[in-house]
């Protein structure tokens, strides 16, 4: 099947993200389908539309996300969603030689040291974590794929409080969707984020109204507290 360069096929198309990365000028043609158009649990779906668009790329956004428990109540969905899901559509880009970015998410690291570097062991610390790198399994035995490792939030920051002692990277969708098709060509993992600094740090720019509060207090001792990455590689594609 002769493929579109400039075309991009994005999963998930209804979400958070992805209405970010609609705003995004570029030369590429993207597509963003609803579940009706393509449905990652459905093969026969899935292939469908990629005859019908022929991209060079798939930006796989699509899965269950928040609120965190929801992987804990809903262990099918989860399952079903991140891991057979993305599954399908590593399947499928295979099968027509499509470049696929798989969107996981820094979670999947052990979160007790921080500064994580993308060769660094994995070890999620719960089921959303597992299931993301459930996906990347699959993904990463497919040669012609990219996985970014992300920690983002929406903007404005939803909640009215954050942890002071929560260290991670976030980084607003809009500013990742701004660099994103700067990524689309490498290869293998790459950690995508903001400066390390706690939640509470990252907030307080924004909003100076936000209350702090503990995390260790409302997660436990033993919650680990620092799944921060090392994006050094990132800042070599993104200046």
């Amino acid at each position: 099947m002769l493929l579109y360069k400039n075309r991009i096929v994005v999963t998930g198309g209804t979400g958070r993200f992805a209405k970010e990365l609609s705003k995004v000028k570029t030369n590429y043609d993207l597509f963003f389908p609803n579940k009706n158009k393509l449905n990652i649990l459905n093969l026969n779906s899935i292939k469908k539309f990629i005859k019908l668009k022929k991209p060079k790329y798939l930006i796989h956004l699509a899965g269950l996300s928040r609120p965190m428990d929801m992987h804990e109540k809903f262990l099918n969905k989860s399952i079903d969603l991140n891991i057979i899901g993305t599954a399908n559509i590593t399947k499928v880009c295979s099968d027509f030689g499509i470049k696929l970015i798989y969107f996981s998410t820094s979670y999947v690291y052990p979160g007790k040291k921080g500064n994580y570097k993308e060769n660094d062991p994995v070890l999620p610390k719960n089921n959303y974590a597992w299931s993301k790198l459930g996906g990347e399994s699959a993904v990463q035995m497919y040669h012609n794929s990219l996985v970014l490792r992300v920690c983002m939030t929406e903007k404005p920051f939803v909640h009215k409080k954050a942890f002071g002692d929560f260290i991670t990277n976030f980084i607003f969708h809009e500013d990742i969707a701004k660099n994103l098709l700067k990524l689309i060509n490498k290869k293998g993992v790459i950690n995508v984020g903001g400066k390390i600094q706690s939640v509470f740090s990252f907030v307080k720019k924004y909003n100076p109204k936000i209350k702090k509060i503990s995390a260790k207090k409302i997660l436990g001792n033993k919650y680990p507290l620092n799944p921060s990455m090392n994006i050094n590689k990132l800042k070599k594609f993104v200046k």
